[in-house]
């Protein structure tokens, strides 16, 4: 199953980019949203996590605060992706 997911991140946060990379290798389509662009993603970001610290990866109905490999793997299992 196609899984899409939206990734909130900055360009100077290395943990950003290791996830980024992680989805990359595991066959994942994802959006990213660099916080850094404008105000209403920071806030975008907040209401979504509560809070602004990056990475936040959504996964449908989950939300991964940090760079957190075993949550990413369990939410794509529950959503049902084969990769």
């Amino acid at each position: 199953m196609t899984v899409k997911a939206v990734v909130y991140v900055t360009s100077t946060c290395p943990w950003c980019h290791r996830l980024q990379d992680y989805l990359t290798r595991r066959g994942v389509s994802y959006e990213a949203i660099d916080v850094g662009s404008g105000a209403d993603k920071i806030e975008e970001v907040r209401r979504i996590s509560g809070q602004m610290g990056v990475p936040v990866t959504v996964l449908e109905e989950h939300v991964i605060v940090g760079f957190d490999r075993d949550a990413i793997d369990e939410a794509l299992a529950s959503c049902g992706f084969e990769g």
